[in-house]
């Protein structure tokens, strides 16, 4: 398997998490996003979508961090992201929405890239924007933690949902985004941060980060 990945990219950080959580082995295919590689013809020719991640596997290319993570779990189950319960399967993909569609999307580089260069805002006003929607979701988060309380995101396993979390976090350290108001978050990411998984992958960890 390749992967083509940024190790800034938190979407990125997700697979390269999920990936480990299974012990699986890949190629790693650094793509600069902040130089404009995924731009380049070179890299249309493997991604349509011109994004990071995409999974190379065989004749088969998978883009979308959660469609990539819901692939290795079908493709290699064990040690499983998804808890059995159907009921159980739902809440673990619905906590991970929350962070990849109601807080990733409305700060990724493009969206920042668009409200600073194209709709005149500074950067003060950029990272107060980035902070509301990453402070306010979450929050949101924090009370689906709150009612069901575990050692992770969901029970004493790390999975789906602590993939799309930790980097989530490590964006909001970046940008210094408050935390404070989050405790049961924090104290899953500090779970998670005690794993191999999660710790060997980071984005400081990768080859193109001094890149």
């Amino acid at each position: 398997m390749e992967l083509f990945n940024y190790f800034r990219s938190s979407a990125s950080y997700r697979v390269r998490i999920g990936l480990a959580l299974k012990g699986l082995d890949y190629l790693y295919r650094p793509v600069h996003l902040a130089k404009g590689e995924q731009l380049a013809e070179s890299y249309a020719g493997v991604s349509a979508t011109r994004l990071v991640p995409l999974l190379r596997t065989g004749e088969h290319s998978i883009h979308q961090s959660l469609a990539i993570l819901e692939y290795l779990e079908e493709a290699c189950p064990e040690p499983p992201l998804l808890p059995a319960d159907l009921a159980e399967r739902a809440r673990v993909r619905a906590l991970a929405l929350d962070i990849a569609c109601e807080i990733h999307p409305l700060n990724n580089l493009r969206v920042l890239g668009y409200l600073k260069n194209q709709l005149g805002a500074d950067d003060d006003t950029r990272d107060r924007w980035y902070r509301h929607w990453v402070e306010t979701g979450l929050a949101a988060v924090e009370r689906q933690l709150v009612l069901q309380p575990g050692r992770f995101c969901h029970g004493d396993t790390p999975g789906l949902a602590d993939c799309v979390l930790v980097p989530q976090i490590f964006n909001a350290h970046r940008f210094k985004c408050r935390v404070d108001h989050v405790p049961q978050v924090m104290r899953v990411f500090e779970a998670c941060m005690a794993l191999p998984a999660f710790e060997d992958t980071k984005p400081e960890k990768c080859p193109d980060a001094q890149a």
